[in-house]
């Protein structure tokens, strides 16, 4: 088979799946692993789908989710971060939480903290902590994301930029094995980027399926954070760039934390 159709095999098969292996593929086309990779570059350089560690994915998987979709994706997962990540965060203190619904879980998570200050560009954040303990709940201006509740565009950056605040806690859409950090909207990046770099301790909440997904616009790498909460075993090579950095990974649901042994 010729690399036009395998390509093409492999664009059908994407049609009906979310995800390729380079793995399944070269043992489908009986090539090697080398030949499979550079199809996919071809592929990618061509924007018909994205590569992610390990193989690829459709280049709409990810994006083109709706929100209450993906507030559904992971879900008991993700209480079990939000849990591990309120751990972490002592009462009377301050923090910012960036757009996403790993962010809002760990919002419900510290419902029963007091005395904190809380700011976020994510109105359904405030809704959740609204009547709760928290001694204040600060929105940031500018334009609202109908889609998802998200304050995105430089009157958010600005915002975050007047303050220093002891956490950061953002998620992500999507984790490369070589510890890239990274989302889709270019907008929401800058606003996280802000909150990361006006924060003391910086803690990503993401699970372990965003090494399955792409995304575009980095917000960071692995080195720049204080601690990665997860659901599973990350990549070797991520581990390893944690370890380097000295970013601890805690994986939740297991009874000790793998912090970079």
């Amino acid at each position: 088979m010729d690399a036009s159709r395998r390509q093409n095999e492999i664009i059908t098969l994407l049609n009906r799946q979310d995800r390729v292996e380079v793995e399944d593929l070269s043992r489908r086309f009986g090539v090697s692993l080398q030949t499979v990779r550079a199809d996919l570059r071809d592929l990618s350089a061509r924007g018909a789908l994205s590569r992610v560690h390990g193989g690829a994915v459709r280049v709409s998987s990810a994006a083109s989710q709706g929100y209450e979709d993906r507030r559904r994706l992971n879900a008991g997962n993700k209480l079990a971060m939000a849990a591990l990540a309120a751990e972490l965060i002592p009462d009377n203190c301050s923090l910012s939480l960036n757009i996403g619904t790993s962010t809002e879980q760990v919002a419900r998570a510290l419902s029963g903290h007091s005395g904190l200050t809380v700011m976020s560009n994510n109105i359904n954040i405030i809704n959740t902590m609204m009547g709760g303990q928290a001694k204040e709940l600060i929105l940031a201006g500018g334009t609202v994301r109908q889609s998802d509740g998200a304050i995105v565009g430089e009157d958010a950056v600005d915002f975050f930029g007047r303050y220093k605040v002891d956490f950061a806690v953002i998620g992500a859409s999507a984790l490369d094995a070589d510890g890239a950090v990274m989302d889709h909207d270019a907008r929401e990046v800058s606003v996280a980027r802000a909150i990361l770099k006006n924060a003391r301790q910086k803690v990503l909440v993401c699970d372990g399926s965003k090494f399955d997904r792409s995304a575009p616009v980095r917000i960071c790498d692995v080195a720049d954070l204080d601690v990665v909460i997860t659901d599973r075993p990350v990549p070797d090579e991520f581990a390893e760039a944690a370890h380097a950095a000295g970013t601890r990974i805690l994986t939740a649901g297991q009874n000790e934390s793998s912090e970079n042994d």
